[in-house]
């Protein structure tokens, strides 16, 4: 079958300052889905951005103003021209067939959003833990109370979910991935594949190690704002 036959999919992948840039791209690339397009969002980096030269003929690379993961993946979202849009953060990877397998998933049980397991690696790329998500609705929601269960680069959501419920909150610095999957939650029925399609890179120097007390300052704010209406939705249910 032809390309064309198959929607595209964006992938969309914030980097700054990340020296892991290079590997996530390229896991990008040899993704077995072949309709689609690597949008790099450089956030201001000062550093590594060498490592995305030899990769710059087979992405669309943009460059701004330092702003936080939520704008670099808004710029990214706005420039992205795919039916279907994934986040890869600049330090994991994704298995080779995570697009395809995720794609077809969201196609054959109507899907708007979804997301899988994950592994943990190390710095040296080598598995470290079991496969990671929650089972099912009803756990994601009483994890959605409790933090953010969702692990970014896990996800991928067809164009209407932004047209619906627009973009990330470039207001928060830390936890905007933790407020969108609650806005998606409450319009749409998620769907969650059992399976690890990425690889989530641990290391000492990634965010939530690194600004832990903001992370978990504004996850409570989060928390806080949509309290009342998930604990009235799982009561419903």
């Amino acid at each position: 079958m032809e390309l064309n036959e198959y929607p595209l999919v964006s992938i969309i992948i914030p980097f700054y300052n990340c020296k892991y840039v290079q590997r996530a791209i390229s896991s990008a690339l040899k993704q077995t889905y072949r309709n689609i397009e690597v949008i790099v969002v450089d956030d201001g980096s000062t550093s590594h951005i060498p490592m995305i030269k030899p990769l710059k003929d087979k992405i669309f690379y943009i460059r701004k103003k330092n702003g936080g993961t939520a704008s670099a993946l808004n710029e990214g979202i706005r420039n992205s021209k795919g039916e279907y849009i994934v986040w890869l953060s600049s330090d994991d990877l994704f298995i080779n067939t995570k697009v395809e397998t995720q794609l077809d998933f969201m196609k054959n049980k109507m899907y708007m959003f979804s997301y899988t397991n994950y592994f943990c690696i190390n710095e040296k790329n080598r598995i470290i833990s079991d496969s990671v998500g929650p089972l099912n609705s009803e756990e994601l929601l009483k994890s959605l109370i409790v933090g953010c269960p969702i692990n970014g680069s896990t996800i991928m959501m067809r164009r209407e979910v932004t047209k619906s419920i627009g973009l990330f909150d470039e207001s928060l610095r830390y936890a905007n991935d933790y407020d969108y999957w609650i806005r998606v939650f409450l319009k749409f029925k998620i769907g969650h594949l059992n399976i690890p399609l990425t690889l989530y890179r641990v290391h000492g120097k990634m965010g939530s190690k690194q600004y832990l007390n903001d992370v978990l300052k504004e996850s409570r704010k989060v928390k806080l704002k949509y309290k009342t209406e998930l604990e009235k939705y799982l009561k419903e249910k």
